[in-house]
């Protein structure tokens, strides 16, 4: 390997918004994440709700008659 063209890997401490602290080694300075294995809902199994509508009620909602009256003059 040739020296002075990679970049330093140091030990960093990542936290994330759960509240959960992870040592770890990286090239980047990574401090803060949205998301990690103790709050992911597939490592869980708990199923956070986002949407509460579903797509066709919004769908509905956003074109509603127009879409269907452009559908019937074609």
């Amino acid at each position: 390997m040739k020296a002075g063209i990679h970049p330093e890997y140091n030990e960093v401490t990542i936290a994330c918004v759960c509240g959960a602290t992870y040592e770890t080694r990286s090239t980047s300075k990574l401090e803060k994440i949205d998301i990690c294995a103790s709050c992911h809902p597939f490592y869980t199994g708990k199923q956070k709700v986002l949407d509460t509508e579903g797509r066709i009620e919004k769908f509905r909602k956003k074109f509603g008659s127009r879409y269907a009256s452009r559908n019937k003059k074609s």
